[in-house]
């Protein structure tokens, strides 16, 4: 068997075309969770903090003052980025809930297979003559 045929074999594998369709599913999921954070989350965030900005909450490392972590970053300072790493959290947590959420919705729409009533064990033929003569006996 070459290696060729090997591959196929591999490829054509159930698990790996599904953990395919999964990274695939996730990766689009993971920009939408990223849409959602940044361009609905994190905007009623700032409101309700009364205009704070997580992405520009970072200290330099170099003890000067920036303006913005991106002027920061482009001046090549190392940064201590902490609004960024709440941003990333909340990114977190919200695809982690939402993966909950889809989970429990699968595991709602399986079937719950119910085991069928066990039969009564057949009577052994010796069993059922015995229990006639008893019978039979009693009358």
């Amino acid at each position: 068997m070459g290696m060729i045929s090997e591959f196929e074999d591999f490829v054509n594998k159930g698990n790996v075309m599904d953990l395919a369709v999964g990274v695939i599913i996730g990766g689009a999921f993971g920009k939408i969770v990223d849409s959602v954070v940044g361009d609905l989350l994190m905007p009623v965030i700032t409101a309700a903090t009364g205009g704070i900005d997580f992405a520009n909450h970072f200290m330099p490392l170099d003890g000067k003052v920036y303006a913005t972590l991106a002027e920061a970053k482009k001046a090549g300072t190392p940064v201590f980025a902490y609004g960024n790493f709440v941003t990333v959290l909340i990114n977190f947590a919200l695809l982690a809930f939402c993966v909950f959420l889809l989970v429990k919705a699968v595991n709602s729409m399986k079937k719950v297979e119910v085991p069928a009533p066990a039969a009564a064990p057949a009577i052994a033929d010796d069993v059922k003559l015995l229990t006639e003569i008893r019978d039979l006996l009693k009358k």
